[in-house]
């Protein structure tokens, strides 16, 4: 990691552990959540090409899994995590091996009717309490001994989940399996022609979104104390595609900056009722129409830009003397 990396990585700790201070620490933790959320969903469409619309169902029956062993089994938040996101992992491995058979719009029906397949499951199960979801999960101690009853200690324990999930999407990225991920992205069959095992990759990748989905939705219910249908429906899917198109996918970072736009929208435009659904939507036109790469991608582009440009400016600068100095003795 280089220098400038440490530094950007300790003023994003320092605000972190400012933020709740100054700001609700349950919007925060909400937020936090999200972002994680979002960048999961993008480690496959920003990176991988492969659209899904079926992310709710391991963001969501991952929030019913913890809810149940913390309420019902009187497990630990630590356990209630780890059992969420195993689920979650599992429900990728089996959505993966089916989806990751087809491609484009057929690849996104797919999973949206697998997730679809969930969403009723977790309707139906007794263990869900249908409509009604589970409520007042409790707050046990972290471990044992830490207690987070309280919203400012598990705003804490939050931020350390959401960004450890994050920087291991960020490590995934940057390392060969990311590499082969874009090369997948850019060209399939190019991929296949060079030896690797495509199939694989892209499943592996799908399991990996999934489970840190889960690790998302079981970390909520702790916050929020229930687990419920609005978790688990389509239009969460749908959420998390616009807070990934917004903050720019393909880009590390972006996505968790269009689920702190969403999040905040839906919080301080509360107000408003239903009319926060059509500034969303008045919203993701706008972006993608003006803003094609998103926030973070075209903020990145921009700087690009003026890195090249300065660049061409210092070697013309530097090239200049020469010039005149190879031109002096024919004067």
């Amino acid at each position: 990691m280089s220098t400038r990396s440490v530094i950007v990585f300790l003023l994003v700790v320092a605000l972190l552990a400012a933020a709740p201070f100054v700001v609700y620490p349950v919007f925060l933790m909400k937020a936090l959540l999200f972002a994680l959320f979002a960048s999961a969903f993008n480690l496959l469409l920003g990176y991988v090409g492969l659209l899904s619309f079926g992310h709710a169902a391991f963001f969501g029956f991952a929030a019913y899994v913890s809810a149940h062993v913390v309420k019902v089994w009187e497990w630990g938040p630590e356990g209630g995590i780890v059992a969420g996101t195993a689920v979650a992992a599992a429900l990728g491995l089996v959505f993966g091996w089916l989806a990751i058979r087809r491609q484009g719009i057929y690849f996104a029906m797919v999973t949206l009717a697998l997730a679809q397949m969930v969403y009723f499951v977790s309707l139906q199960a007794s263990f869900t309490h249908g409509e009604d979801g589970i409520q007042a999960v409790p707050r046990r101690p972290l471990f044992g001994i830490v207690d987070i009853s309280d919203n400012l200690s598990l705003y804490f324990f939050v931020a350390v989940v959401a960004v450890a999930g994050m920087l291991l999407v960020r490590r995934a990225i940057h390392s060969p399996f990311g590499e082969v991920l874009r090369a997948i992205r850019e060209n399939e069959q190019r991929a296949r022609s060079l030896g690797f095992r495509v199939d694989r990759y892209k499943l592996l990748a799908f399991v990996l979104s999934a489970a840190l989905a889960g690790v998302a939705g079981s970390t909520k219910i702790l916050v929020f104390q229930l687990a419920s249908l609005s978790d688990v429906e389509w239009m969460m899917s749908g959420e998390v595609v616009l807070m990934a198109l917004i903050g720019g996918m393909g880009t590390v970072w972006g996505p968790a900056l269009g689920a702190v736009v969403i999040v905040a929208m839906q919080n301080y435009l509360a107000q408003f009722g239903a009319m926060v659904t059509i500034l969303q939507g008045i919203i993701f036109v706008a972006v993608v129409l003006l803003f094609r790469r998103g926030i973070v991608g075209e903020a990145l582009a921009f700087w690009e830009k003026r890195r090249k440009a300065g660049a061409a400016d210092d070697t013309a600068s530097a090239t200049l003397p020469e010039r005149q100095g190879k031109a002096a003795p024919g004067e």
